[in-house]
Order: structure tokens, then sequence, then C-alpha cells
């Protein structure tokens, strides 16, 4: 099995949206559940190559450029909230074998608080 169909494997049967876009701000990949939610649900077109910002208002906009700054600082995964769908999502720093920042994805997870 090709190395790179097998993490799609293991992407897609995650059962939350992972999203994962480079330091451009470029959408490059997009799971199962997150092809699902943007295209089926909401309706978008095609969102790999495009900019997260195509996605997104001007506040979720502002909270993703202020999350990769401090991720540009070597912090770690960063909480944003709880979306529409009673979902938490948050931010996670992808980086090269030099700890660079080569881009982040989101991820979700089912918010069992209250």
């Amino acid at each position: 099995m090709e190395r790179e169909k097998m993490f799609e494997y293991i992407l897609d049967s995650y059962p939350y949206k992972i999203v994962f876009v480079d330091a451009d701000y470029v959408i490059r990949y997009l799971n199962k559940a997150a092809k699902y939610h943007y295209y089926d649900v909401r309706g978008y077109k095609e969102l790999v190559g495009r900019s997260i910002f195509d996605c997104h208002n001007e506040s979720s906009r502002e909270k993703i450029k202020q999350a990769v700054e401090k991720m540009k600082g070597h912090t770690n995964e960063i909480f944003l909230g709880v979306s529409v769908d009673n979902q938490r999502f948050y931010l996670n720093p992808v980086r090269d074998e030099n700890g660079e920042l080569v881009g982040f994805f989101e991820r979700f997870e089912m918010n069992l608080q209250k």
C-alpha cells in the first residue's frame, strides 16, 4: 500500500472534520468528514487549492491569523471555540524536520461540556 493512500485511509476513518492548510493559507487536504460537511452540507465546491479565508467571515479570519502567528512562535495546539454544530475546534501546527511551520490542520471533536 502506498504511504500516501495509507495516511488518507487513516484520516478518513476519523469521524470528525480535518482540514490541512499550508503556510500560505491554502487548503491542501480535506478528510472524508470535512468533504461531506463543506461540500454536501455547506454547499462549497472544490475547496482544495483555495484560500481558507474564502469560507470564513472576518472575525474567523482574524482568529486564524492570530493563531498562526502564535504557532510560528512554536505554540502547540490552539483551541478556537465551539462551532454552531456543537463541535470544539482546534488548530494544530504542522512542522518540518527543522521545526518550521509548514501549515496547520483544523481538528474538530464533539463538545461534551455543557
